[in-house]
Protein backbone atom coordinates (compact mmCIF):
# COMPACT_ATOMS: atom_id res chain seq x y z
CA UNK A 1 0.00 0.00 0.00
CA UNK A 2 1.41 3.38 -0.99
CA UNK A 3 1.93 6.12 1.58
CA UNK A 4 -0.80 8.26 -0.02
CA UNK A 5 -3.33 5.40 0.02
CA UNK A 6 -2.44 4.50 3.62
CA UNK A 7 -2.89 8.13 4.66
CA UNK A 8 -6.27 8.32 2.92
CA UNK A 9 -7.40 5.09 4.62
CA UNK A 10 -6.42 6.43 8.03
CA UNK A 11 -8.26 9.67 7.39
CA UNK A 12 -11.41 7.78 6.38
CA UNK A 13 -11.25 5.59 9.49
CA UNK A 14 -10.72 8.66 11.63
CA UNK A 15 -13.74 10.40 10.09
CA UNK A 16 -15.93 7.32 10.61
CA UNK A 17 -14.85 7.12 14.25
CA UNK A 18 -15.62 10.80 14.81
CA UNK A 19 -19.09 10.44 13.32
CA UNK A 20 -19.78 7.31 15.38
CA UNK A 21 -18.77 9.06 18.60
CA UNK A 22 -20.87 12.13 17.77
CA UNK A 23 -23.89 9.93 17.03
CA UNK A 24 -23.59 7.88 20.21
CA UNK A 25 -26.51 8.57 22.58
CA UNK A 26 -24.22 9.16 25.54
CA UNK A 27 -22.55 12.11 23.80
CA UNK A 28 -25.58 14.36 23.69
CA UNK A 29 -25.48 17.22 26.19
CA UNK A 30 -27.59 17.03 29.29
CA UNK A 31 -28.44 19.41 32.10
CA UNK A 32 -25.37 18.22 34.01
CA UNK A 33 -23.15 20.00 31.45
CA UNK A 34 -24.37 23.41 32.62
CA UNK A 35 -23.68 25.61 35.63
CA UNK A 36 -25.49 28.34 37.54
CA UNK A 37 -24.27 30.97 39.98
CA UNK A 38 -25.39 30.73 43.58
CA UNK A 39 -26.63 33.62 45.68
CA UNK A 40 -23.16 33.65 47.26
CA UNK A 41 -21.63 34.41 43.86
CA UNK A 42 -20.01 30.99 43.45
CA UNK A 43 -20.45 28.88 40.33
CA UNK A 44 -22.37 25.65 40.87
CA UNK A 45 -22.24 22.79 38.36
CA UNK A 46 -25.57 21.04 37.92
CA UNK A 47 -23.59 17.80 37.79
CA UNK A 48 -23.83 17.83 41.59
CA UNK A 49 -27.46 16.73 41.10
CA UNK A 50 -26.64 13.63 39.06
CA UNK A 51 -29.14 10.87 39.69
CA UNK A 52 -31.83 13.30 40.89
CA UNK A 53 -35.05 14.27 39.17
CA UNK A 54 -35.01 18.05 38.71
CA UNK A 55 -37.80 20.58 38.31
CA UNK A 56 -36.22 23.77 36.97
CA UNK A 57 -38.43 26.84 37.48
CA UNK A 58 -37.88 30.50 36.59
CA UNK A 59 -39.01 32.41 39.66
CA UNK A 60 -40.32 35.95 40.07
CA UNK A 61 -41.12 37.05 43.61
CA UNK A 62 -43.42 39.91 42.52
CA UNK A 63 -45.43 37.91 39.96
CA UNK A 64 -49.12 37.17 40.38
CA UNK A 65 -48.06 33.52 40.04
CA UNK A 66 -45.94 33.80 43.18
CA UNK A 67 -48.44 31.64 45.08
CA UNK A 68 -46.78 28.77 43.23
CA UNK A 69 -43.64 29.26 45.31
CA UNK A 70 -45.30 27.67 48.36
CA UNK A 71 -46.68 24.90 46.16
CA UNK A 72 -43.18 24.21 44.84
CA UNK A 73 -41.87 24.00 48.39
CA UNK A 74 -44.63 21.51 49.17
CA UNK A 75 -43.54 19.43 46.17
CA UNK A 76 -39.96 19.49 47.40
CA UNK A 77 -40.97 18.34 50.87
CA UNK A 78 -43.27 15.63 49.50
CA UNK A 79 -40.92 14.07 46.96
CA UNK A 80 -37.43 14.82 48.32
CA UNK A 81 -36.96 11.28 49.60
CA UNK A 82 -37.79 9.90 46.15
CA UNK A 83 -35.10 12.07 44.58
CA UNK A 84 -36.80 15.30 43.49
CA UNK A 85 -34.83 18.55 43.62
CA UNK A 86 -36.42 21.82 42.57
CA UNK A 87 -34.04 24.36 41.03
CA UNK A 88 -35.17 27.97 41.36
CA UNK A 89 -33.80 30.45 38.82
CA UNK A 90 -34.95 34.05 39.39
CA UNK A 91 -35.31 36.26 36.32
CA UNK A 92 -36.46 39.82 35.70
CA UNK A 93 -37.04 39.27 31.98
CA UNK A 94 -40.80 38.89 32.22
CA UNK A 95 -42.61 42.01 33.36
CA UNK A 96 -39.72 43.22 35.57
CA UNK A 97 -41.08 41.24 38.52
CA UNK A 98 -37.97 40.04 40.32
CA UNK A 99 -35.77 41.57 43.02
CA UNK A 100 -32.52 43.15 41.94
CA UNK A 101 -29.71 41.81 44.14
CA UNK A 102 -28.67 38.56 45.74
CA UNK A 103 -29.16 39.77 49.32
CA UNK A 104 -32.77 40.72 48.60
CA UNK A 105 -33.33 37.38 46.85
CA UNK A 106 -31.88 35.51 49.80
CA UNK A 107 -34.05 37.40 52.28
CA UNK A 108 -37.20 36.71 50.31
CA UNK A 109 -36.70 33.09 49.27
CA UNK A 110 -34.79 31.77 52.25
CA UNK A 111 -35.85 33.90 55.20
CA UNK A 112 -39.41 34.85 54.24
CA UNK A 113 -40.49 31.84 52.17
CA UNK A 114 -38.32 29.31 54.06
CA UNK A 115 -37.49 27.39 50.90
CA UNK A 116 -35.41 24.25 51.29
CA UNK A 117 -34.66 23.89 47.58
CA UNK A 118 -31.77 25.82 45.97
CA UNK A 119 -32.40 29.27 44.53
CA UNK A 120 -29.70 30.73 42.31
CA UNK A 121 -28.70 34.23 41.24
CA UNK A 122 -30.88 36.23 38.87
CA UNK A 123 -30.21 35.64 35.18
CA UNK A 124 -31.51 36.41 31.71
CA UNK A 125 -33.59 33.62 30.19
CA UNK A 126 -34.44 35.05 26.79
CA UNK A 127 -32.84 37.35 24.27
CA UNK A 128 -29.19 37.75 23.36
CA UNK A 129 -28.05 37.56 26.99
CA UNK A 130 -29.94 34.37 27.86
CA UNK A 131 -27.88 31.78 29.70
CA UNK A 132 -26.97 28.65 27.67
CA UNK A 133 -29.11 26.44 29.92
CA UNK A 134 -32.26 28.28 28.77
CA UNK A 135 -31.49 27.59 25.12
CA UNK A 136 -30.81 23.93 25.86
CA UNK A 137 -34.06 23.46 27.76
CA UNK A 138 -36.21 25.00 25.04
CA UNK A 139 -34.65 23.56 21.89
CA UNK A 140 -36.54 20.78 20.15
CA UNK A 141 -33.63 18.42 19.53
CA UNK A 142 -32.41 17.78 23.07
CA UNK A 143 -34.75 19.83 25.23
CA UNK A 144 -38.52 19.97 25.47
CA UNK A 145 -39.16 22.29 22.54
CA UNK A 146 -41.87 24.91 22.69
CA UNK A 147 -39.66 27.84 21.81
CA UNK A 148 -38.18 30.39 24.18
CA UNK A 149 -39.48 30.83 27.71
CA UNK A 150 -42.59 33.02 27.59
CA UNK A 151 -43.29 34.04 31.16
CA UNK A 152 -42.54 33.60 34.85
CA UNK A 153 -42.89 30.15 36.43
CA UNK A 154 -42.25 28.07 33.36
CA UNK A 155 -41.20 24.65 34.60
CA UNK A 156 -38.92 22.03 33.06
CA UNK A 157 -38.90 18.47 34.38
CA UNK A 158 -35.58 16.65 34.06
CA UNK A 159 -35.19 12.89 34.51
CA UNK A 160 -32.45 11.29 36.61
CA UNK A 161 -30.21 11.00 33.55
CA UNK A 162 -30.18 14.77 33.05
CA UNK A 163 -32.57 14.78 30.09
CA UNK A 164 -35.49 17.25 29.81
CA UNK A 165 -38.72 15.27 29.51
CA UNK A 166 -41.60 17.69 30.12
CA UNK A 167 -42.43 21.38 30.10
CA UNK A 168 -45.16 23.19 32.03
CA UNK A 169 -46.13 26.78 31.27
CA UNK A 170 -46.77 29.52 33.83
CA UNK A 171 -50.43 28.69 34.41
CA UNK A 172 -49.66 25.03 35.23
CA UNK A 173 -50.14 24.92 38.99
CA UNK A 174 -47.90 22.51 40.96
CA UNK A 175 -50.94 21.61 43.08
CA UNK A 176 -52.80 20.16 40.08
CA UNK A 177 -53.16 16.35 40.29
CA UNK A 178 -51.96 15.86 36.70
CA UNK A 179 -48.83 17.87 37.45
CA UNK A 180 -48.00 15.62 40.38
CA UNK A 181 -48.83 12.46 38.45
CA UNK A 182 -46.27 13.45 35.81
CA UNK A 183 -43.63 14.04 38.48
CA UNK A 184 -44.39 10.69 40.08
CA UNK A 185 -44.13 8.92 36.73
CA UNK A 186 -40.72 10.48 36.07
CA UNK A 187 -39.52 9.61 39.58
CA UNK A 188 -40.65 6.01 39.04
CA UNK A 189 -39.09 5.83 35.56
CA UNK A 190 -42.47 5.27 33.91
CA UNK A 191 -42.91 8.53 32.03
CA UNK A 192 -42.78 8.46 28.22
CA UNK A 193 -41.56 11.70 26.70
CA UNK A 194 -43.65 12.99 23.81
CA UNK A 195 -41.92 14.21 20.67
CA UNK A 196 -41.53 18.01 20.94
CA UNK A 197 -42.20 20.34 18.05
CA UNK A 198 -41.63 24.05 17.58
CA UNK A 199 -44.38 24.18 14.95
CA UNK A 200 -47.19 23.93 17.47
CA UNK A 201 -47.89 27.00 19.63
CA UNK A 202 -46.83 26.15 23.19
CA UNK A 203 -49.41 26.20 25.93
CA UNK A 204 -49.54 29.40 27.89
CA UNK A 205 -47.83 31.47 25.20
CA UNK A 206 -50.68 33.92 24.76
CA UNK A 207 -50.67 37.52 25.95
CA UNK A 208 -52.93 36.54 28.82
CA UNK A 209 -49.92 35.25 30.75
CA UNK A 210 -48.20 38.61 30.50
CA UNK A 211 -51.37 40.41 31.53
CA UNK A 212 -51.71 38.10 34.51
CA UNK A 213 -48.18 38.74 35.70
Amino acid sequence: MTFARRTLTLLCLSAQFTLAVAAAPGNHKGVYDYSLVGLDGKEVSLSMYKGKTLLIVNLASQSLYRNQISALQDLQATYAEKGLVIIGIPSDDFGKQELADNDALRRFYTESMHLTFPVFARVHLRGNNAIPLASFLTESKEGTGGGEIHWNFTKFLIDNQGHPVARFEAHSDPTDPEFRITIEQVLDGKYKKSEPTDKDPPAGSSDTDEDAG
